[in-house]
């Protein structure tokens, strides 16, 4: 997000406050105030950047693009739960919650759970399920993959939840969403 400090009916720094309690959304600030507090203030209260006017576009762009990637990195490996109607998964904490109510799983569950939150709906192939989620050079027995599938389905109580898409692989879904 850019925000310009100089708004009309609300003050900026407010706003940028505000945003960094609701949101991780990067914030980079373009304003005329240039003084050292106003930047400090600025950078205190959330801002990823802080960027004074008069500046070139491509001044603009570049810090945009250093700001995406310092903050690319920030989502769900630094804490950010993963949710999908009542399920959350928590991977700071490592807990999963279904409607308020916490579930007990394995490490292996856990994991296998949070790599298919990643992308909600996303079709997850076996190969790429093992890989992440066991061993890049797994070799083992593929039928393991399915024993923890059918582990995390009956501890979510619906096996809607986790998606077959046969021979493919699995996809989280929002069995409420049907």
């Amino acid at each position: 997000m850019l925000l310009d400090l100089g708004l009309p009916d609300l003050d900026g720094f407010a706003v940028c406050h505000e945003l960094r309690n609701r949101s991780d959304v990067p914030i980079v600030v373009v304003t005329a105030r240039g003084d050292e507090g106003d930047r400090v203030v600025g950078l205190e209260l959330g801002a990823d950047d802080y960027l004074v006017k008069p500046f070139g576009f491509r001044e603009l762009v570049a810090r945009i693009r250093a700001v995406a990637r310092r903050t690319s990195s920030r989502g769900a490996e630094d804490g950010e739960a993963r949710s999908l109607g009542a399920l959350t998964i928590d991977v700071r904490t490592h807990r999963v919650t279904l409607d308020g109510r916490e579930l007990t799983l394995t490490p292996k569950e856990f994991d296998l759970l949070a790599l298919l939150a990643e992308e909600p709906g996303t079709l997850f192939t076996r190969t790429t399920i093992l890989e992440r989620v066991w061993d890049p050079h797994w070799y083992g027995p593929t039928k393991t993959l399915d024993v923890h599938v059918a582990s995390v389905r009956k501890k979510l109580g619906d096996p809607r939840w986790i998606e077959t898409v046969r021979g493919v692989g699995f996809r989280l879904v929002d069995p409420a969403a049907d």
